[in-house]
């Protein structure tokens, strides 16, 4: 277990692991769960601005093409959940592992968020039977700070889902990005109390830990355990339910440009 992350071997993998690989030089991580045989199911936008294919076996870009297997980039139409194998996943990128259960203690150690967690992960058939579930029905929108790869990473491996916003999380990735501003602008009024710049840089990293940690999925009170065919159900709903608003909006339009 390293400070930053937990990086490993490929021959060290299992089932139902949480991975995750770096981009864009460790400006971030694409998380993925691994199911087997070579293969990783992960989530990403539905769409490509550079890609107009509506192949259910489609890839964001011809890297993405791989000419050892044939399901290689599989994924339903208008569905963000791709089946890729490990090499596509990577893309010559190391390979982590995302660490469940960690103590408190561990998790306050860790300066990057996207890397742990204090929930517990469910059994191998499970975390493995809603990815598989979810290539097939979708994950919904995929939002960068709602809805990312790493929420759904974090659901297959737990089955939790936030309360008030169901079929959406929040990511420690998410956390890290808003929890750092957020903990340098409350740690400003420190400078006129605390001298050191030691001193202000020590209270802006303990509250950037205790931001991250607050809002980490293990410790959090208003998440639920939610199965993935009850996830799948309600969010064909929210589908037909956006649908027929898009439908009444566009009615709503014709009508006003009819009556000018």
């Amino acid at each position: 277990m390293g400070l930053l992350t937990n990086k490993i071997e490929r021959e060290e993998l299992k089932p139902g692991d949480h991975i995750y690989t770096y981009r864009a030089i460790f400006a971030y991580s694409h998380h993925g769960i691994f199911v087997g045989g070579s293969k990783v199911v992960h989530f990403r936008p539905e769409h490509n601005p550079m890609d107009s294919s509506t192949s259910s076996i489609s890839s964001s870009s011809s890297e993405d093409i791989c000419s050892i297997f044939p399901d290689c980039g599989f994924r339903q139409p208008d569905s963000g959940v791709v089946l890729s194998c490990l090499d596509c996943f990577l893309k010559n990128g190391s390979l982590y592992c995302f660490e469940y259960g960690v103590s408190p203690s561990v998790f306050l150690t860790k300066v990057r968020g996207g890397t742990c967690t204090t929930a517990q992960s469910d059994t191998t058939d499970s975390v493995i039977h809603r990815a598989m579930y979810l290539l097939q029905n979708g994950f919904g929108n995929y939002d960068i700070f709602k809805n990312n790869c790493e929420d759904f990473a974090l659901y297959c491996k737990t089955g939790l889902l936030i309360m008030d916003k169901l079929g959406v999380g929040r990511s420690g990735q998410a956390s890290s990005i808003v929890g750092a501003p957020l903990a340098a602008l409350l740690s400003s009024p420190f400078k006129l109390l605390i001298p050191s710049p030691i001193g202000v840089a020590t209270v802006t990293a303990g509250m950037y830990c205790m931001s991250r940690y607050a809002t980490d999925i293990g410790v959090r009170s208003d998440v639920i355990k939610v199965s993935v065919e009850d996830l799948a159900l309600n969010l064909d709903v929210k589908t037909i339910e956006q649908g027929e608003e898009e439908e009444e909006d566009e009615e709503e339009d014709s009508d006003t440009d009819y009556v000018r």
